[in-house]
């Protein structure tokens, strides 16, 4: 009998024989999120980096066990809940487990005094803001797979919501976590309502890809529904314009909910108008009616200055409508040679704009279309959004030009000294960058990891560890 042989037999025995699968169509499906390069392997009956053994936990002891027995076999384990990734976090690289914990008890508890939701690791972030608005409260955090993707997940990614400008990312929303380490301790982290004892270790776990363990319940900030808002829309002379627009607005520590900047190309897809012809800015306030009313006119004025013009709020109004529509992707993906592809990175004000022409021109060559926009402000400077449209003459094809658009956008990136991912983490995408990109601080990356999985079992292959 061999290795994987005994540890399903004990995994049979320990979680149970219906949590423990290892059909065909089970581990082929471990080998796929929703990355457009592993859909389009799908679709081409590849599957790359699939599971030796596929473990649906439903408690979280399941992954106590688990841990625990990977340990004493050495065997991999990847976390996985609802695969939203688009760079192929939860895709083993080295086979093994793949740990399964979407279906984990779904609860919440909120402490309206705290303004604080405590929820287990698999709460589905969508169904979880839709029962926290039902009593006043938002979490803030919403980002475009918000349907799609896990609380737990969001950590474990170091997600950004598309309102991050007045909320913040997940690092700014985290109060509390517990962890599962690889040796199957459980670790509570975390800071009421700020601590300044050590380091901020929170942040050791947040954006770790399950690299260092695996997060269980997570506590989160929460605030009240706000009694006004209000949105508009502006055309803007050029991406120089808007960017020193944007950042003038940072400039004035002002918190707008909302602020997303498209060049002139996807402007047209913003807008829903194909005629559109200049790039175009979405602006919206939240808060108390006279603080919304006088945000909105001291933007006006701000917008004003850099040559913009109001159009209304229109535009901005139906992007809301349709914030969480994944289409444009997902159906040039089902059509053969198709393919649409994002690719998210961050920059600094003084370099964003030569990064912006030069990703564009390195990146023409290889698809159709090849949209911008710029959609999370800070005070040093922004992301920004790339999408590519195009078709191949078969899928084939088309899985090649994904990956030279990947290692060309990667190595214009670098060349710039830009941040490598602002949003969708690393995944196997990056994983092939992390060093280059993290630089000494990867040493610091790589002792933590011994110190906490000093077997290495915890989902290789990614972040640059392997």
């Amino acid at each position: 009998m061999d290795n994987y042989q005994q540890v399903e037999e004990i995994l049979k025995l320990s979680v149970g024989g219906d949590k423990v699968l290892t059909t065909q169509a089970a581990l082929d499906a471990s080998s796929h999120d929703t990355w457009p390069l592993m859909t389009k392997l799908d679709m081409l009956g590849q599957h790359p980096n699939k599971a030796d053994i596929v473990v649906k936990a439903t408690q979280v002891e399941d992954i106590r066990k688990v841990l625990e027995l990977a340990n004493q076999k050495l065997v991999p384990v990847t976390v996985r809940a609802l695969a939203s990734s688009v760079t192929g976090q939860p895709l083993p690289t080295k086979g093994g487990i793949v740990l399964d914990i979407s279906g984990l008890p779904a609860s919440y508890s909120v402490n309206e005094k705290n303004m604080t939701v405590t929820a287990t690791c698999s709460f589905n972030g969508g169904e979880l803001e839709d029962l926290l608005q039902k009593q006043g409260w938002t979490m803030g955090h919403s980002p475009q797979s918000l349907y799609r993707s896990t609380v737990g997940g969001w950590l474990a990614t170091l997600a950004t919501g598309q309102f991050s400008s007045m909320y913040g990312g997940i690092e700014d929303l985290a109060v509390a976590y517990d962890v599962l380490l690889a040796s199957g301790e459980e670790i509570k982290l975390q800071a009421n309502p700020r601590a300044a004892m050590g380091p901020d270790l929170r942040q050791v776990f947040i954006g770790s890809e399950g690299t260092l363990g695996v997060i269980t319940s997570v506590t989160l900030k929460i605030f009240p529904l706000q009694e006004a808002e209000s949105l508009m829309t502006y055309s803007v002379p050029s991406v120089e314009n808007g960017l020193e627009l944007m950042r003038e607005i940072v400039a004035s520590n002002l918190k707008p909910f909302l602020v997303r900047f498209y060049d002139t190309e996807e402007a047209k897809h913003a807008m829903q108008d194909k005629t559109f012809n200049s790039p175009v800015l979405f602006l919206g306030s939240r808060g108390l009616s006279q603080v919304v009313e006088t945000e909105q006119n001291v933007l006006a004025n701000i917008a004003i200055k850099h040559g913009a013009k109001p159009l209304g709020p229109e535009g901005a109004l139906n992007w809301m409508n349709r914030r969480f529509d994944f289409s444009t992707v997902e159906n040039l993906l089902a059509k053969k040679g198709c393919f649409g592809e994002t690719i998210e990175i961050a920059h600094n004000w003084d370099s964003i704009h030569e990064l912006w022409k030069d990703l564009k021109t390195a990146l023409s060559p290889f698809a159709d279309e090849v949209l911008s926009h710029f959609s999370h402000i800070y005070t040093q400077g922004t992301s920004m959004y790339v999408i590519l449209l195009g078709k191949e003459n078969s899928d084939e094809e088309a899985v090649e030009c994904l990956k030279k658009i990947w290692e060309t956008a990667m190595e214009v990136c670098i060349i710039h000294g830009a941040e490598l991912s602002h949003h969708h983490g690393g995944g196997l995408a990056r994983s092939p960058y992390s060093r280059r990109s993290l630089g000494s601080a990867h040493t610091v990356l790589q002792k933590i990891k011994k110190a906490l999985d000093p077997n290495a079992i915890l989902n290789p292959g990614k972040l640059g560890l392997d």
